[in-house]
Protein backbone atom coordinates (compact mmCIF):
# COMPACT_ATOMS: atom_id res chain seq x y z
CA UNK A 1 0.00 0.00 0.00
CA UNK A 2 1.61 3.26 -1.07
CA UNK A 3 2.31 5.81 1.66
CA UNK A 4 1.78 3.28 4.44
CA UNK A 5 4.71 4.57 6.48
CA UNK A 6 3.22 8.05 6.41
CA UNK A 7 -0.15 6.94 7.75
CA UNK A 8 0.67 3.95 9.93
CA UNK A 9 -1.48 4.02 13.08
CA UNK A 10 0.10 5.12 16.36
CA UNK A 11 -1.47 2.07 18.02
CA UNK A 12 -1.42 -1.28 16.20
CA UNK A 13 -4.11 -3.81 17.11
CA UNK A 14 -3.89 -7.50 16.25
CA UNK A 15 -6.45 -10.05 17.42
CA UNK A 16 -5.91 -13.73 16.63
CA UNK A 17 -5.23 -17.08 18.30
CA UNK A 18 -6.90 -15.97 21.52
CA UNK A 19 -4.56 -13.00 21.87
CA UNK A 20 -5.35 -9.30 21.71
CA UNK A 21 -2.03 -7.61 20.93
CA UNK A 22 -1.64 -3.84 21.43
CA UNK A 23 1.57 -2.29 20.07
CA UNK A 24 2.38 1.35 20.81
CA UNK A 25 3.73 2.56 17.48
CA UNK A 26 5.62 5.84 17.82
CA UNK A 27 9.15 4.42 18.00
CA UNK A 28 10.88 7.71 17.16
CA UNK A 29 9.23 9.25 20.25
CA UNK A 30 9.88 6.10 22.34
CA UNK A 31 6.13 5.50 21.99
CA UNK A 32 5.16 8.58 24.01
CA UNK A 33 1.45 8.45 24.73
CA UNK A 34 -0.98 11.03 23.31
CA UNK A 35 -4.74 11.43 23.63
CA UNK A 36 -5.72 9.53 20.47
CA UNK A 37 -3.50 6.60 21.52
CA UNK A 38 -5.09 6.47 24.97
CA UNK A 39 -8.56 6.41 23.41
CA UNK A 40 -7.59 3.68 20.92
CA UNK A 41 -6.20 1.47 23.70
CA UNK A 42 -9.28 2.05 25.85
CA UNK A 43 -11.62 1.11 23.00
CA UNK A 44 -9.66 -2.08 22.28
CA UNK A 45 -9.58 -3.13 25.94
CA UNK A 46 -13.31 -2.56 26.39
CA UNK A 47 -14.12 -4.51 23.24
CA UNK A 48 -11.83 -7.42 24.12
CA UNK A 49 -13.11 -7.60 27.70
CA UNK A 50 -16.47 -8.68 26.25
CA UNK A 51 -15.07 -10.90 23.47
CA UNK A 52 -14.84 -14.60 24.34
CA UNK A 53 -12.39 -15.07 21.45
CA UNK A 54 -9.78 -13.03 23.37
CA UNK A 55 -8.17 -14.98 26.20
CA UNK A 56 -5.21 -12.71 26.98
CA UNK A 57 -4.26 -9.10 26.21
CA UNK A 58 -0.60 -8.23 25.53
CA UNK A 59 0.83 -4.69 25.40
CA UNK A 60 4.22 -3.93 23.88
CA UNK A 61 6.09 -1.08 22.21
CA UNK A 62 7.49 -0.75 18.70
CA UNK A 63 11.21 -0.23 18.18
CA UNK A 64 14.20 -1.06 20.33
CA UNK A 65 14.17 1.81 22.83
CA UNK A 66 11.26 1.18 25.14
CA UNK A 67 7.62 0.49 25.85
CA UNK A 68 6.70 4.13 26.47
CA UNK A 69 8.69 7.20 27.49
CA UNK A 70 5.64 8.84 29.07
CA UNK A 71 3.05 11.39 28.04
CA UNK A 72 3.54 13.84 25.19
CA UNK A 73 4.95 16.64 27.35
CA UNK A 74 5.68 18.99 24.45
CA UNK A 75 1.92 19.20 23.83
CA UNK A 76 1.33 19.66 27.58
CA UNK A 77 3.88 22.50 27.62
CA UNK A 78 2.11 24.23 24.72
CA UNK A 79 -1.21 24.16 26.59
CA UNK A 80 0.31 25.33 29.86
CA UNK A 81 2.23 28.16 28.21
CA UNK A 82 -0.81 29.36 26.26
CA UNK A 83 -2.96 29.54 29.38
CA UNK A 84 -5.17 26.57 28.40
CA UNK A 85 -4.95 25.22 31.93
CA UNK A 86 -8.41 24.00 32.97
CA UNK A 87 -9.92 20.52 33.08
CA UNK A 88 -11.55 21.40 29.74
CA UNK A 89 -8.23 22.11 28.00
CA UNK A 90 -6.77 19.60 25.54
CA UNK A 91 -4.35 18.41 28.23
CA UNK A 92 -7.09 18.25 30.87
CA UNK A 93 -9.20 16.08 28.57
CA UNK A 94 -6.20 13.88 27.72
CA UNK A 95 -5.41 13.29 31.39
CA UNK A 96 -9.05 12.50 32.12
CA UNK A 97 -9.14 9.77 29.48
CA UNK A 98 -5.64 8.54 30.35
CA UNK A 99 -6.55 8.08 34.03
CA UNK A 100 -9.81 6.34 33.06
CA UNK A 101 -7.61 3.96 31.04
CA UNK A 102 -5.28 3.42 34.03
CA UNK A 103 -8.28 2.41 36.15
CA UNK A 104 -9.57 0.11 33.38
CA UNK A 105 -6.18 -1.66 33.33
CA UNK A 106 -6.18 -1.96 37.12
CA UNK A 107 -9.51 -3.77 37.13
CA UNK A 108 -9.19 -5.62 33.84
CA UNK A 109 -11.08 -8.95 33.88
CA UNK A 110 -8.60 -10.87 31.71
CA UNK A 111 -4.85 -11.42 31.91
CA UNK A 112 -3.13 -8.16 30.91
CA UNK A 113 0.46 -9.00 29.97
CA UNK A 114 2.71 -5.99 29.48
CA UNK A 115 6.26 -6.14 28.12
CA UNK A 116 8.21 -3.45 30.01
CA UNK A 117 11.30 -3.71 27.80
CA UNK A 118 13.59 -0.67 27.62
CA UNK A 119 12.39 2.74 28.82
CA UNK A 120 9.14 2.87 30.79
CA UNK A 121 8.55 6.32 32.29
CA UNK A 122 5.58 8.27 33.60
CA UNK A 123 2.60 7.48 31.39
CA UNK A 124 4.32 4.25 30.43
CA UNK A 125 4.11 3.19 34.07
CA UNK A 126 0.39 3.96 33.92
CA UNK A 127 0.02 1.53 31.02
CA UNK A 128 2.05 -1.19 32.73
CA UNK A 129 2.16 -0.89 36.51
CA UNK A 130 -1.53 -1.67 37.07
CA UNK A 131 -1.54 -4.79 34.86
CA UNK A 132 -1.85 -8.38 36.07
CA UNK A 133 1.31 -9.77 34.43
CA UNK A 134 4.14 -7.22 34.28
CA UNK A 135 7.33 -8.38 32.57
CA UNK A 136 10.73 -6.67 32.73
CA UNK A 137 13.96 -7.46 30.87
CA UNK A 138 17.64 -6.70 31.34
CA UNK A 139 17.05 -3.52 29.31
CA UNK A 140 14.25 -2.15 31.50
CA UNK A 141 14.62 1.36 32.91
CA UNK A 142 11.54 2.35 34.89
CA UNK A 143 10.79 5.59 36.67
CA UNK A 144 8.51 8.45 37.58
CA UNK A 145 10.51 11.54 36.55
CA UNK A 146 7.79 14.13 37.15
CA UNK A 147 9.32 16.28 39.91
CA UNK A 148 12.23 17.01 37.57
CA UNK A 149 9.86 18.92 35.27
CA UNK A 150 7.84 20.64 38.00
CA UNK A 151 5.08 18.03 37.85
CA UNK A 152 3.83 15.37 40.28
CA UNK A 153 3.65 11.58 39.72
CA UNK A 154 0.30 10.72 38.14
CA UNK A 155 -1.30 7.85 36.14
CA UNK A 156 -1.70 5.98 39.44
CA UNK A 157 2.02 6.34 40.04
CA UNK A 158 1.51 7.60 43.59
CA UNK A 159 -0.58 4.47 44.28
CA UNK A 160 2.30 2.24 43.16
CA UNK A 161 5.02 4.30 44.85
CA UNK A 162 3.08 4.34 48.13
CA UNK A 163 2.83 0.53 48.14
CA UNK A 164 6.51 -0.32 47.75
CA UNK A 165 8.33 -2.01 50.65
CA UNK A 166 9.23 0.61 53.26
CA UNK A 167 10.13 3.99 51.79
CA UNK A 168 11.53 2.78 48.45
CA UNK A 169 8.73 4.56 46.56
CA UNK A 170 9.31 7.84 48.38
CA UNK A 171 12.97 7.69 47.32
CA UNK A 172 12.08 6.91 43.69
CA UNK A 173 9.41 9.61 43.54
CA UNK A 174 11.49 12.41 45.10
CA UNK A 175 14.80 11.68 43.34
CA UNK A 176 13.34 10.45 39.98
CA UNK A 177 15.62 7.40 40.34
CA UNK A 178 15.54 4.91 37.46
CA UNK A 179 14.68 1.37 38.49
CA UNK A 180 16.38 -1.62 36.90
CA UNK A 181 14.50 -4.86 36.27
CA UNK A 182 15.52 -6.17 39.68
CA UNK A 183 14.53 -2.90 41.34
CA UNK A 184 11.12 -2.90 39.64
CA UNK A 185 10.35 -6.43 40.84
CA UNK A 186 11.57 -5.65 44.36
CA UNK A 187 9.47 -2.45 44.46
CA UNK A 188 6.30 -4.12 43.19
CA UNK A 189 6.28 -2.36 39.81
CA UNK A 190 6.83 -5.66 37.94
CA UNK A 191 6.21 -9.38 38.47
CA UNK A 192 8.48 -11.38 36.16
CA UNK A 193 11.93 -11.17 34.59
CA UNK A 194 12.29 -12.52 31.04
CA UNK A 195 15.50 -12.04 29.04
CA UNK A 196 14.80 -9.87 25.98
CA UNK A 197 16.03 -12.58 23.60
CA UNK A 198 13.08 -14.74 24.70
CA UNK A 199 10.35 -12.15 24.08
CA UNK A 200 9.47 -13.29 20.52
CA UNK A 201 9.10 -16.89 21.71
CA UNK A 202 7.05 -15.75 24.70
CA UNK A 203 4.65 -13.84 22.45
CA UNK A 204 4.18 -16.92 20.28
CA UNK A 205 3.64 -19.18 23.29
CA UNK A 206 0.96 -16.81 24.63
CA UNK A 207 -1.09 -17.72 21.55
CA UNK A 208 -1.30 -21.37 22.63
CA UNK A 209 -0.95 -21.29 26.43
CA UNK A 210 -2.48 -19.36 29.30
CA UNK A 211 -0.56 -16.29 30.48
CA UNK A 212 0.68 -17.99 33.66
CA UNK A 213 1.93 -21.12 31.87
CA UNK A 214 3.52 -19.21 28.98
CA UNK A 215 5.38 -16.79 31.22
CA UNK A 216 6.56 -19.59 33.53
CA UNK A 217 8.35 -21.18 30.56
CA UNK A 218 10.58 -18.13 30.05
CA UNK A 219 10.77 -16.28 33.38
CA UNK A 220 13.92 -16.54 35.47
CA UNK A 221 14.98 -15.00 38.76
CA UNK A 222 15.21 -11.23 38.55
CA UNK A 223 18.69 -9.71 38.92
CA UNK A 224 19.75 -8.39 42.32
CA UNK A 225 18.18 -5.07 43.27
CA UNK A 226 20.48 -2.24 44.32
CA UNK A 227 17.37 -0.37 45.46
CA UNK A 228 16.31 -3.15 47.82
CA UNK A 229 19.89 -3.41 49.12
CA UNK A 230 19.70 0.28 50.08
CA UNK A 231 16.40 -0.03 51.96
CA UNK A 232 18.09 0.39 55.34
CA UNK A 233 19.21 3.98 54.84
CA UNK A 234 16.24 4.76 52.58
CA UNK A 235 13.77 3.78 55.31
CA UNK A 236 15.74 5.70 57.94
CA UNK A 237 15.78 8.91 55.93
CA UNK A 238 12.50 8.96 54.02
CA UNK A 239 10.20 8.16 56.95
CA UNK A 240 10.35 11.84 57.91
CA UNK A 241 7.20 13.97 57.67
CA UNK A 242 8.60 16.78 55.50
CA UNK A 243 10.86 17.06 52.48
CA UNK A 244 13.17 19.37 54.46
CA UNK A 245 13.62 16.74 57.18
CA UNK A 246 14.16 13.99 54.57
CA UNK A 247 16.92 16.07 52.97
CA UNK A 248 18.48 16.82 56.37
CA UNK A 249 18.51 13.10 57.27
CA UNK A 250 20.02 12.19 53.90
CA UNK A 251 22.74 14.83 54.25
CA UNK A 252 23.58 13.61 57.74
CA UNK A 253 23.65 9.91 56.84
CA UNK A 254 26.99 8.18 56.42
CA UNK A 255 25.94 6.28 53.27
CA UNK A 256 27.43 8.14 50.26
CA UNK A 257 24.32 7.27 48.24
CA UNK A 258 22.20 9.13 50.79
CA UNK A 259 24.12 12.35 50.26
CA UNK A 260 23.82 11.89 46.49
CA UNK A 261 20.07 11.47 46.89
CA UNK A 262 19.87 14.73 48.87
CA UNK A 263 21.66 16.56 46.06
CA UNK A 264 19.30 15.05 43.50
CA UNK A 265 16.21 16.07 45.47
CA UNK A 266 17.43 19.65 45.93
CA UNK A 267 17.68 20.04 42.14
CA UNK A 268 13.95 19.31 41.70
CA UNK A 269 10.95 21.65 41.89
CA UNK A 270 10.44 22.52 45.57
CA UNK A 271 6.66 22.85 45.31
CA UNK A 272 6.37 19.65 43.25
CA UNK A 273 8.42 17.80 45.86
CA UNK A 274 6.15 18.93 48.69
CA UNK A 275 2.98 18.11 46.76
CA UNK A 276 4.44 14.72 45.82
CA UNK A 277 5.24 13.81 49.43
CA UNK A 278 1.71 14.72 50.52
CA UNK A 279 0.27 12.73 47.61
CA UNK A 280 2.38 9.67 48.48
CA UNK A 281 1.37 9.75 52.14
CA UNK A 282 -2.31 10.10 51.22
CA UNK A 283 -2.12 7.30 48.65
CA UNK A 284 -0.90 4.87 51.34
CA UNK A 285 -4.29 4.84 53.02
CA UNK A 286 -6.50 5.43 49.96
CA UNK A 287 -9.16 2.74 49.47
CA UNK A 288 -8.45 2.09 45.79
CA UNK A 289 -6.54 2.99 42.66
CA UNK A 290 -9.62 4.93 41.53
CA UNK A 291 -9.56 7.12 44.66
CA UNK A 292 -5.88 7.89 44.06
CA UNK A 293 -6.48 8.75 40.39
CA UNK A 294 -9.24 11.16 41.41
CA UNK A 295 -6.82 13.02 43.66
CA UNK A 296 -4.02 12.88 41.09
CA UNK A 297 -6.35 14.52 38.57
CA UNK A 298 -6.89 17.52 40.88
CA UNK A 299 -3.13 17.81 41.38
CA UNK A 300 -2.40 17.51 37.66
CA UNK A 301 -4.92 20.20 36.70
CA UNK A 302 -3.43 22.51 39.35
CA UNK A 303 0.06 21.77 38.01
CA UNK A 304 -1.01 22.80 34.52
CA UNK A 305 -1.38 26.42 35.64
CA UNK A 306 1.80 26.40 37.75
CA UNK A 307 5.02 28.23 36.93
CA UNK A 308 7.18 25.20 37.56
CA UNK A 309 5.58 22.84 35.01
CA UNK A 310 6.14 25.31 32.17
CA UNK A 311 9.65 26.11 33.39
CA UNK A 312 10.59 22.49 34.04
CA UNK A 313 9.57 21.27 30.58
CA UNK A 314 11.31 24.29 29.03
CA UNK A 315 14.57 23.52 30.80
CA UNK A 316 14.58 19.76 30.29
CA UNK A 317 12.88 19.28 26.91
CA UNK A 318 12.40 22.52 24.95
CA UNK A 319 15.60 24.54 25.47
CA UNK A 320 17.49 21.64 27.12
CA UNK A 321 19.60 24.01 29.20
CA UNK A 322 18.94 21.78 32.26
CA UNK A 323 18.76 24.91 34.39
CA UNK A 324 15.19 25.38 35.61
CA UNK A 325 14.45 28.47 37.66
CA UNK A 326 11.93 27.16 40.17
CA UNK A 327 9.43 29.40 41.95
CA UNK A 328 9.43 29.25 44.92
CA UNK A 329 13.15 28.59 44.64
CA UNK A 330 13.62 26.71 47.93
CA UNK A 331 11.72 24.17 49.99
CA UNK A 332 11.55 26.62 52.91
CA UNK A 333 9.82 29.21 50.73
CA UNK A 334 6.94 26.87 49.79
CA UNK A 335 3.91 27.62 51.98
CA UNK A 336 1.29 25.17 53.19
CA UNK A 337 -1.31 27.22 51.31
CA UNK A 338 0.58 26.74 48.05
CA UNK A 339 0.61 22.98 48.60
CA UNK A 340 -3.05 22.94 49.68
CA UNK A 341 -4.05 24.65 46.43
CA UNK A 342 -2.96 21.60 44.41
CA UNK A 343 -5.58 19.47 46.16
CA UNK A 344 -8.54 21.82 45.66
CA UNK A 345 -11.71 20.12 44.47
CA UNK A 346 -12.77 20.69 40.87
CA UNK A 347 -16.54 20.78 41.31
CA UNK A 348 -18.33 19.39 38.27
CA UNK A 349 -14.94 18.83 36.58
CA UNK A 350 -13.83 16.12 39.02
CA UNK A 351 -12.55 12.88 37.49
CA UNK A 352 -15.12 11.03 39.57
CA UNK A 353 -13.93 7.44 39.29
CA UNK A 354 -15.75 5.13 41.70
CA UNK A 355 -14.07 2.62 43.98
CA UNK A 356 -15.22 -0.85 42.82
CA UNK A 357 -17.62 -2.61 45.14
CA UNK A 358 -15.98 -5.48 46.99
CA UNK A 359 -17.80 -8.65 46.00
Amino acid sequence: MSGQSMSEPEVLLDQRDGLGLITLNRPKAINALNHSMALAITDALRTWAEDDAVRTVVVTGAGERGLCAGGDIVAIHADAKSGATTADSATGRFWRDEYILNALIGGYPKPYVVIMDGIVMGGGVGLSGHGSHRIVTERSKIGMPEVGIGFVPDVGGTYLLARTPGELGTHVGLTTARMSAGDAVAAGFADYFVASEHLPALLETLRTESADIAIAKFATDAPESALAAAQGWIDDCYAADSVEEIVARLQAHDAPEAQTAATEILAKSPVALKVTLRSLRAARTAPSLEAVLNEEYRVSIASLSSHDLVEGIRAQVIDKDRNPRWSPATLEAVTDAQVDAYFAELGDRELGLLTPEVA
